[in-house]
């Protein structure tokens, strides 16, 4: 080993640490002889005997043996299988103090990616639930046979080894009711379950989506081939043990790949789609829309988008990375004009069938990258007052932050579910613009993400 690297820990050595703080995949962080090391379920102020089981140049990773001491936040994770799915990481912490982790990891990222005046920076509590549990509207299990039992459930944690979950603590009851059913369906039945070694069978994932207003279902079967054998009696079982079932759906993936929708979509039975509620605004959710997950926590999202906003009613709005339009139409009757893009030409298909229902006819939504739309629109002589961006955990891409420069929005309001990205964003953007506060929301109760809403105005 070199002598400027300061990592003195061997494999499997064991060693005593006390937990400072929680990392951002909600790992306890403590520093052995100057060495980070990230243990998985330690949480901050324990002091514990951990076995290291990784070692990288800068870090290494450590599993617990021993805790000498507990921290008060410490509780008994409910769900029985928490330990080897890997869905949630904070199942072993108190509720509020989860909150509190959560506004500590976003600090954190700001610390290690900006040269921003932390303390000067509003960085308000984090807006949680009142029920934490049973949230999820939508489940996608993977399916497999096991003497001839079909599981389903998550491949458990850094391994391809399935989990099978009967009752996952954090998926709207429902969902869990619908996949349990349509499990037992095609056991009865005998439908094929695909198998990833051999490549043979049918069934790769059972989808079940629930409209949590409207109390509709969907029940989605991924498969290896369109044909799917006892189509019309695995129909009419579902339809018979599950009658709140409006829709279901077939899609087609013959690739051999983690990704889990293919391209092709077919309607089996009922609508294409289910409906659902947001506040005053309904949406029709097709198999591959995306949705935010926890439709409660999304409204007061939403409002404090709506907040952050401030519109009188002159303001021309841009909805970067617009979806199915939730955001843009939110923001719709105190904005003069709203325009949203997305890559998705089925979501901006949905975008404008909702603004028609809601009768809103301020509104454009086109296809295509925010960073090739927004400066041809420019260009034309439209400048948008507000720019709303809610991007994937990748964040924002490199030329929409200097086109946002270029244009100079007197707003930007920025939706983040990855704190680092974030960070790294704000620090670009912090030479023109200032933030005005950070406002975390809890939208995943029992796992380490958080998203925020960041009010940015121009200096």
């Amino acid at each position: 080993m070199r002598k400027d690297q300061t990592v003195i820990i061997e494999p499997n050595q064991t060693f005593p640490l006390t937990i400072k703080r929680l990392g951002i995949n909600g790992e306890g962080v403590g520093y052995f002889k100057r060495t980070v090391v990230f243990v998985p379920g330690a949480l901050p102020g324990e002091e514990v005997v951990v076995e290291a089981t990784k070692i990288h140049p800068k870090f290494a990773e450590a599993k617990i043996k021993k805790i000498r001491k507990k921290s008060e936040h410490r509780v008994q994770p409910l769900c029985p299988v928490y330990d080897q799915c890997g869905g949630c990481q904070l199942q072993h912490l108190a509720y509020p103090q989860q909150l509190k982790e959560k506004r500590d990891i976003i600090i954190q990222s700001l610390e290690r990616h900006t040269k921003l005046p932390i303390d000067q920076i509003n960085i308000r509590e984090t807006i949680g639930m009142e029920d934490p549990w049973g949230y999820r509207n939508k489940n996608q299990f993977q399916v497999k046979q096991k003497d001839g039992k079909v599981l389903a459930g998550l491949y458990g944690l850094n391994s391809h080894q399935l989990i099978n979950i009967e009752n996952c603590a954090v998926q709207h009851p429902k969902t869990n009711e619908a996949t349990a059913k349509v499990k037992q369906i095609l056991e009865e039945l005998k439908i094929p379950i695909y198998n990833e070694k051999t490549r043979n069978g049918i069934v790769r994932t059972i989808v079940t989506r629930v409209g949590v207003q409207t109390g509709e279902l969907q029940v989605v079967l991924i498969t290896n081939q369109k044909e799917l054998p006892k189509q019309d009696q695995f129909i009419e079982a579902v339809q018979k043990r599950l009658p709140q079932v409006q829709s279901i759906v077939q899609n087609v993936n013959e690739q051999k790949t983690s990704l889990i929708f293919g391209e092709e979509t077919y309607g089996l039975a009922g609508e294409d789609f289910i409906q659902e509620t947001l506040g005053d605004l309904q949406f029709e959710l097709s198999a591959r829309t995306f949705f935010q997950l926890n439709p409660q926590q999304t409204i007061k999202l939403y409002n404090e988008v709506k907040k952050a906003a401030a519109l009188t009613g002159k303001e021309k709005v841009v909805d970067a990375y617009c979806g199915v339009g939730t955001i843009g139409l939110w923001l719709a009757d105190q904005a003069a004009e709203v325009r949203g893009m997305d890559i998705i030409a089925e979501s901006i298909d949905d975008a404008k069938k909702s603004a028609k229902r809601h009768g809103f006819t301020h509104t454009k939504y086109v296809p295509g990258k925010a960073e090739e739309v927004l400066p041809k629109w420019v260009k034309k002589g439209w400048h948008p007052d507000v720019v709303v961006v809610d991007p994937p955990r990748t964040g924002l891409d490199g030329q929409l932050l200097q086109t946002i420069l270029q244009v100079k929005p007197s707003k930007i309001i920025y939706v983040s579910c990855n704190p680092s990205t974030l960070a790294k964003d704000l620090d670009i953007l912090s030479k023109s613009y200032q933030v005005e506060y950070i406002q975390p929301v809890d939208m995943f109760p029992q796992t380490s993400h958080v998203e925020a809403v960041v009010s940015i105005k121009l200096k």
